[in-house]
């Protein structure tokens, strides 16, 4: 069991150290410190008021880092590549050496798979890569440390990859996935899985631990909206080159990370099985849905 009294939540105000903090919050077991660029937001507030201390700090500061991490023997952490682009790896390394200067027991630290090591070079997929090489870094100096790697976040229905109604009237999403299962999760419940690794840091020191709340193929999440919201739903595949030279920033890079999906992640049915057993409150993507359908439908119309 673990012995940590204090937790540093580095990105607090995001979707993933936000959910981590609240989740840690509730447990009751932990006084958590949440570090953020923007302690006089919204959320820094809420998470205040919910009995973290808020303190005010950057990735891109070496001493920010050494000074949040005073007194805690926990550590959360997740980069933002979408932000940041290339200076994520070095925020990345800085909170490694921040953590190894600390001393600090566990960290978990939020990252993805190498696809362009483990393609042969085939798919370079920055926001996976770059993830997997703080990963790498993190394990060459010897941190004690569990690695998450999250799925596909549910809320990309509601944000990056809404249904578009056609003119038949089926509300239709589209992207380079295929027939191959895409795991999912809601990032709300990551908080879950992370604070259950920390109850039992022991166990997942050096760990790799996939979060995923549902893995489905993409027909079958048309199926479960139809099910749901009452309307016609379909999955449209489009194809690796045409998603790519849709134009928009990050289409290559989204297009190339399904199609790593597609030809190198079959399934992650031992991801599903792990996530459940460690946090049984984890949501399938239908009971997130049920739970959500006021917000998609705003979304629809």
């Amino acid at each position: 069991m673990s012995t940590f009294l204090r937790i540093l939540v580095v990105g607090a105000t995001g979707a993933q150290g936000g959910s981590v903090a609240r989740h840690l919050l509730r447990t009751g077991s932990y006084k958590v410190r949440c570090l953020t660029r923007r302690p006089d937001s919204t959320t820094a507030r809420e998470l205040a008021e919910l009995g973290a201390e808020v303190v005010a700090g950057d990735l891109s500061s070496p001493a920010d880092l050494r000074d949040a991490l005073r007194g805690c023997e926990g550590a959360f952490g997740v980069t933002n590549y979408w932000e940041h682009f290339e200076r994520e790896f070095d925020h990345g390394r800085n909170f490694v050496d921040a953590l190894t200067a600390s001393g600090i027991q566990h960290a978990v630290i939020s990252t993805l798979p190498h696809a362009k090591l483990l393609s042969g070079g085939r798919l370079a997929v920055p926001h996976l890569d770059t993830k997997g090489r703080i990963e790498e870094y993190a394990r060459s100096e010897g941190l004690p440390a569990t690695y998450v790697h999250v799925a596909f976040y549910y809320e990309n229905f509601l944000s990056r990859f809404p249904p578009r109604q056609q003119s038949d009237g089926t509300y239709v999403f589209g992207f380079p996935q295929g027939s191959t299962p895409l795991a999912t999760v809601a990032a709300e419940d990551l908080g879950g899985v992370v604070a259950a690794i920390f109850a039992e840091s022991f166990w997942y020191r050096d760990k790799v631990v996939g979060v995923v709340g549902d893995d489905l193929r993409c027909d079958d999440y048309a199926e479960v909206m139809h099910r749901v919201l009452g309307r016609r739903f379909a999955y449209r595949y489009i194809a690796h080159d045409a998603f790519a030279a849709l134009g928009f920033p990050g289409a290559r890079d989204l297009a190339d990370m399904f199609e790593f999906n597609r030809q190198y992640v079959p399934n992650r049915r031992v991801d599903l099985a792990k996530s459940r057993e460690l946090y049984p409150e984890i949501r399938p993507f239908e009971r997130w849905l049920r739970n959500h359908a006021p917000a998609f439908e705003r979304v629809l119309s």
